[in-house]
């Protein structure tokens, strides 16, 4: 069966035929039959250098040796206990060690599940009821965080999904990124926030970065009104290095949550963060946070693979930004776009300058966007399909693979 045919099973079967949006390409998706190192074999019989790779857990590509074998000796001894296993105290020794903000850690079954627990953490802990995120955020689909964009810091949320109820968000605020002005303006209004969450490095507007002491400033700030500090490691954590972007960046968060590479490529999340704040989640205290795939074996084991990995062969994250290095100086320069890109995380805008915030992002044409995904799938190189996600790198992408990626750019770059 071909793509096509794949698709229109699954439309009779699954809303839009896709278990996520995100999947949805027009006319029909293309399904994926196989993957190994950085490539993906389609139903069609193509095959893809993979630049999205799962959205960003599989740092070391597809079906990596090692951890396939980890999966494997897990598989021999079981995949679900419900009880707890030694992997966890080994995966939280590592990820505990790794972040010097970090002294506990639970472990949950996705990033949305992360950050939904942060954030009733920290009201629990706070006793406040408000949260303020970034315009633009992406945060998992749960209903806090399900905010219109450009609502305001000044104005209630707004939802952005059919079926959340505006008093569940009237409580969510929003500020820009990169302007520590509007946050220090809101906290100096409100006495009732509990939290500010943010990712350190935006990846689901595409990639934006911060200035050079925004998230110093957003530290000052939020420790002066007494208001905790979430950093959403979703993407960034192990990314950009072993430490995340609280280390890359020299910022200490009061909590951090965490998934895709801390599972190797299957589903996990984690939150953590100061002992005294932790110590509020049962069973020792108030703030309920449970779930039956809550540590997985399989999960643990994968993850413990891929991190021990990342520490022994540390030289990855030099070759992966020097990669995305090339790309970058390689791409014509014609002022159609601008080009952006930390470590093994880039993007190519549809904009003339890099964007800072949301709504600069929103400037971007969506149009020649699409336009050049298309050029670059029929070059063989498969990117997320959208202008609002970013690309990656792994550490398995070849000189090979990097040079018929630069190819397509200046090709699908210069139509």
């Amino acid at each position: 069966m071909k793509s096509s045919d794949y698709y229109e099973r699954a439309k009779m079967l699954m809303p839009g035929g896709v278990s996520s949006p995100v999947r949805a390409i027009r006319p029909y998706p293309f399904y994926t039959t196989g993957a190994a190192g950085s490539r993906l074999t389609t139903a069609d019989g193509t095959d893809l250098i993979d630049c999205c790779l799962g959205f960003g857990p599989l740092i070391l590509g597809h079906a990596h040796p090692g951890i396939r074998e980890a999966i494997e000796r897990q598989l021999a001894s079981g995949w679900l206990y419900g009880t707890p296993t030694p992997l966890e105290i080994e995966l939280a020794g590592l990820i505990v060690g790794d972040h010097p903000g970090l002294e506990m850690i639970r472990f949950v079954s996705s990033g949305s599940e992360a950050t939904m627990s942060a954030i009733r953490l920290a009201r629990g802990y706070t006793g406040k009821k408000d949260i303020v995120k970034v315009e633009g955020g992406f945060h998992g689909a749960h209903d806090a965080v399900l905010v219109k964009a450009g609502s305001g810091a000044t104005t209630l949320g707004i939802p952005n999904s059919a079926g959340v109820l505006p008093e569940l968000v009237e409580h969510t605020r929003q500020v820009p990124f990169n302007n520590p002005e509007a946050l220090e303006t809101l906290l100096s209004a409100n006495d009732d926030i509990a939290a500010f969450i943010l990712e350190p490095v935006m990846g689901n507007v595409g990639l934006i970065l911060p200035d050079e002491g925004y998230l110093a400033a957003v530290r000052e700030i939020t420790a002066a009104h007494d208001v905790l500090l979430i950093f959403d490691e979703v993407i960034t954590g192990y990314r950009v290095g072993i430490g995340g972007a609280q280390a890359a960046y020299g910022v200490k968060p009061d909590l951090s949550t965490f998934g895709k590479i801390i599972g190797g490529g299957l589903p996990i999340g984690a939150f953590g963060g100061r002992r005294e704040i932790m110590e509020m989640i049962a069973p020792l205290g108030p703030v309920y946070q449970a779930g039956t795939f809550s540590g997985n074996p399989l999960s643990l084991a994968a993850g413990i693979a891929t991190i021990r990995h990342l520490h022994a062969h540390s030289d990855l994250y030099r070759r992966m930004d020097e990669a995305a290095r090339a790309i970058e100086e390689a791409i014509p320069r014609s002022g159609r776009g601008s080009f952006v890109r930390l470590g093994s995380m880039f993007k190519h805008y549809f904009r003339p300058e890099v964007p800072r915030d949301y709504r600069e992002v929103q400037e971007c044409d969506t149009t020649a966007f699409g336009k050049f995904w298309k050029g670059m799938l029929d070059a063989g190189v498969f990117l997320p399909a959208s202008q609002f996600e970013t690309n990656f790198l792994s550490a398995v992408h070849t000189n090979q693979d990097v040079d018929q990626i630069i190819a397509a750019y200046v090709t699908c770059l210069s139509e």
